[in-house]
């Protein structure tokens, strides 16, 4: 069986996992549950970085990074297309848009772990909050008037999971009042089991 290294609060990791559970895929995996922070052995084994998602395949190769991993599940596993040939374009377009989103929330989380809540005033605490201010209308033009599909693609799972880590991380962005359109289709999303068994804890 393949092997899922995650935990429960990093987006990342579950980005990872609704893709296993949209595909199918998720029996076909164990889950390793670690903590990245703790320098965790185990994971250190198979991604010397500490990162999850850290997915082991069957033939022992680690792979990393959801959108990787995105990439390898498809070849591998071809039903249900994480990145349909017909708007592969389209779906990394909104799955950047979403990493984007996701990486400025998760830097503004650490920052401020580490450095408290003056990490908001510093030039890069500044800059992260405007592009998170920018790419929020820019999601609410191209999803606010969509429905999503029965089947998700890796750009509506990897935008719908930033979304819900700025609820869970950052509630003060309060992004639903400025972008109701996008909170209506986010929570079309939320509302799949994927997203219900894997919510942030």
């Amino acid at each position: 069986m393949m092997e899922l290294y995650l935990n429960t609060t990093s987006p990342y990791a579950r980005v990872a996992c609704i893709l296993l559970m949209e595909k199918g895929l998720i029996s076909k995996v164990t889950l390793k549950w670690c903590d990245p922070w703790a320098d965790d052995a185990e994971l250190l084994k198979v991604n010397p970085a500490g990162r999850v998602p850290a997915l082991v395949t069957n033939e022992g190769i680690t792979l990393s990074e959801s959108t990787l991993l995105a990439v390898y599940l498809d070849g591998a596993f071809p039903k249900t297309p994480m990145l349909p040939d017909n708007q592969r374009a389209q779906v990394l377009h909104l799955a950047g848009l979403g990493q984007n989103l996701m990486e400025a929330a998760f830097n503004i989380v650490i920052a401020r772990k580490h450095d408290g809540h003056k990490a908001n005033e510093s030039m890069l605490g500044q800059r992260r909050w405007r592009a998170l201010h920018r790419l929020l209308p820019q999601l609410e033009s191209e999803l606010g008037d969509t429905s999503p599909a029965v089947s998700l693609h890796l750009g509506e799972i990897t935008t719908a999971v930033a979304l819900a880590y700025l609820d869970f991380r950052l509630p003060e962005a309060v992004w639903q009042r400025a972008c109701p359109k996008l909170g209506a289709w986010h929570a079309g999303i939320e509302a799949r089991a994927s997203f219900q068994q894997t919510a942030f804890v």
